[in-house]
């Protein structure tokens, strides 16, 4: 059965294909013979209480010298469409939270959004992980300085992340007694009006923060360890970590297990975890990626999955 598929994201025109988890899908979906439709954040309005977009056809192929076609715009209620993947990358401020609201219409209306905008405005993705305290590291959330340099000096080393970035960006390992910490929480806090958020520090990074992908709470079989290069402590590709296919071992099952009754709950279908040695440190739901990396290593379709999962629906 042919499907109305439109996608929220990132200017296509920006994005590298060979890395790109949506342009991933949406090959998938042309593939099944899927009708795709593209909107960027400014193409969403509500008409009446009616979720609208500015949607544009779209072709895919794979080819990095041209891989998409995009028709003439067309205004079109959200309802007209069987499936919106909502795949706009953080920071998640004020206008992506807007995103979510004219998303929820369209839901209500009868669209299978993926996934859940409730659930993009709820479950920040460092903060979602302390949901679940038997799979993480000590951790500590605040906007005060002192209870962040106290916990510092109760581990003896942390990383200290900002709630809303990504890739890897504003990102700090700190020691005690660091005569830089101060001038890190500076950065992060901006005089106590931004949370941030520490991490005691976990040395199995050196092999890597393994991104494991899980398509409603499934758990796919092989993560993606990125491993930091040279003198820089974070794995993420963004970083120039590198990315090395990994079978699951039983404590990332376990930690998979334990998180996903929660993402079923909460109509997170595609859900990215972050482990390091044994422990969660972040729940990525707004755009996960590494969908390219581990179908190339191990010959795997982790689109078809995707879309297996949304038409059984």
């Amino acid at each position: 059965m042919s499907l109305s598929v439109a996608v929220l994201m990132d200017p296509i025109r920006s994005i590298k294909i060979a890395k790109d988890s949506t342009f991933a899908m949406l090959l998938e979906a042309q593939r099944r013979g899927h009708a795709l439709f593209y909107m960027e954040q400014g193409d969403l309005a509500l008409r009446e209480g009616r979720a609208f977009a500015r949607l544009r056809p779209l072709s895919v192929v794979e080819d990095p010298s041209g891989w998409f076609c995009l028709d003439d715009p067309q205004w079109r209620p959200l309802s007209d469409m069987n499936i919106v993947l909502a795949r706009k990358d953080p920071p998640v401020d004020s206008q992506f939270i807007y995103d979510t609201m004219v998303l929820e219409r369209a839901q209500r209306e009868g669209t299978l959004v993926v996934n859940d905008p409730r659930s993009l405005r709820d479950c920040n993705e460092k903060l979602f992980a302390l949901d679940f305290p038997q799979c993480i590291a000590p951790t500590i959330v605040a906007r005060d300085a002192s209870e962040l340099k106290r916990f510092v000096a109760e581990h003896g080393e942390a990383v200290l992340k900002p709630l809303d970035g990504m890739g890897g960006r504003g990102i700090f390992r700190v020691r005690h007694g660091d005569s830089n910490l101060n001038s890190m929480l500076e950065t992060l806090l901006d005089g106590a009006r931004h949370f941030a958020i520490a991490q005691k520090y976990i040395p199995e990074i050196t092999s890597g923060d393994k991104r494991i992908l899980l398509i409603d709470g499934e758990p796919v079989p092989y993560a993606l360890a990125r491993i930091p290069q040279g003198d820089e402590f974070r794995g993420n590709l963004a970083a120039g970590g590198r990315g090395e296919g990994v079978p699951l071992s039983e404590r990332d099952r376990w930690i998979a297990a334990q998180v996903a009754p929660e993402l079923r709950r909460r109509g997170l279908r595609f859900v990215g975890l972050d482990v390091i040695g044994d422990y969660l440190t972040e729940i990525n739901v707004t755009s996960p990626t590494c969908i390219r990396e581990l179908d190339a290593q191990f010959g795997l379709n982790i689109a078809g999955m995707l879309f297996d999962a949304i038409e059984a629906q």
